[in-house]
């Protein structure tokens, strides 16, 4: 089965964050997909850190090289379908691709987005909750 992947979960594990354990364990038996925007998100979010001292050049860098070895499918998104879900929920676009992705695939969401959760759920997607 397939479970999409929101950014935000992917660095939890790479940067070992208190919710680590628990999406490990909510994601085993799936296949994990992402939006094919995720490397471009995990690398803006990333820098956006080492902007704000959270973590060190050597950090990110490490970081991202943990979350390259995470294996996750990338597809394409119909943009025209988030965008109208970006637009009917005064959201970003780049949160609506993960949802227009579960939407279209049918497949459960796992984020740490709280206003995703609330979303997906008006948008009758399951969602996993690991915080």
């Amino acid at each position: 089965m397939n479970l999409i992947v929101d950014t935000n979960i992917l660095l939890a594990v790479a940067l070992d964050e208190p919710e680590k354990n628990t999406i490990i364990d909510l994601g085993l038996g799936y296949n994990a997909i992402s939006p094919e925007i995720l490397p471009y998100e995990i690398g803006n979010a990333l820098a956006a850190m080492v902007k704000r001292r959270r973590l060190s050049e050597k950090e990110a860098i490490i970081a991202l090289g943990i979350t390259r070895d995470i294996p996750v499918r990338l597809i394409e998104c119909d943009i025209r379908k988030a965008l109208d879900i970006a637009m009917h929920f005064n959201l970003y676009a780049y949160d609506a691709y993960f949802l227009q992705c579960a939407r279209a695939m049918g497949s459960p969401l796992i984020t740490l987005d709280k206003k995703m959760h609330s979303i997906a759920r008006a948008l009758e997607i399951t969602v996993l909750d690991p915080s």
